[in-house]
């Protein structure tokens, strides 16, 4: 494993984010690595309100969350909650002021089964539900978000999801690998492609798609593409979208154009410098 991702992907005013909020990513515990991407860890101070915006991932999430101010869920003052993030499959946003700390668990697409190995990951997507429905023992939001130190905090993760015990599973590994590979290779650009990749048909990929990843592989491919395109038009404000859209496999810029805004919520050009 190369350790915690470095890139930007999915979050939308990257930038500005940054500035408003202390964002690290941590790598777990080895034997937790099979399974997870990284924890992330997300402290605030803010005088005026922020409002963050995410195109997520095809990843479930195991989010500790402690709010001192009045946005998000109102547990001021306690130890704070836990609960599972399924996929999102829309724009996530989330209005930030006052204080909070925020420890959470993106499990690789694929990743999560073995944590809940008696129901199919599809069964999460578009939910957020408190983890004590989902996980035994309780997950304990105190141990993880308590600590000054975040060192602590790291360590207090690895300990509750080492006690959980997840269990190798072949199918969760093909999964993943199956993700990975779209994530990392672009000329994989349909379904019939990959499934022919893998020796599977597109019903069976599918199949194991719902139950290990959350949602399609077509669903996959195309948020792929989105948060490239994301992290280019940041990176790069005078970014040729026409050949962009080329690259990624879109048929036209249009079609491109069109996918970009129906996910961010803006078109393109709102990255352009005014």
């Amino acid at each position: 494993m190369a350790g915690p991702r470095r890139d930007t992907r999915g979050i939308v005013g990257a930038p500005e984010f940054f500035t408003q909020v202390r964002f690290r990513r941590r790598e777990p515990a080895a034997e937790l690595r099979p399974y997870l991407e990284h924890y992330w860890l997300i402290d605030w101070d803010l005088t005026e309100p922020y409002v963050s915006h995410l195109v997520p991932h095809p990843s479930v999430n195991l989010v500790f969350q402690r709010y001192e101010g009045d946005a998000g869920p109102a547990r001021t003052g306690d130890a704070g909650f836990a609960e599972i993030s399924g996929i999102g499959l829309e724009l996530f946003t989330q209005k930030l002021e006052g204080r909070g700390r925020v420890c959470g668990v993106q499990f690789r697409p694929g990743g999560f089964r073995p944590f809940a190995p008696d129901r199919p990951v599809s069964e999460w997507t578009g939910r957020r539900l408190p983890a004590d429905e989902v996980f035994t023992p309780p997950a304990p939001p105190s141990d993880v978000l308590g600590p000054a130190d975040e060192d602590a905090r790291v360590a207090a993760l690895d300990t509750y999801l080492l006690a959980l015990g997840p269990e190798p599973d072949p199918q969760a590994e093909r999964a993943m690998a199956l993700v990975d590979l779209v994530r990392t290779d672009r000329t994989v650009r349909r379904v019939d492609e990959l499934a022919r990749i893998e020796g599977l048909s597109s019903r069976s990929l599918q199949r194991l798609f719902a139950a290990y990843v959350g949602v399609g592989p077509k669903w996959v491919i195309l948020r792929y593409r989105i948060h490239e395109a994301l992290e280019r038009a940041e990176a790069d404000p005078q970014v040729d979208w026409a050949a962009l859209a080329a690259e990624l496999g879109y048929s036209d810029q249009a079609h491109l154009i069109r996918d970009f805004t129906a996910t961010v919520g803006v078109p393109p050009t709102a990255f352009a410098p005014h």
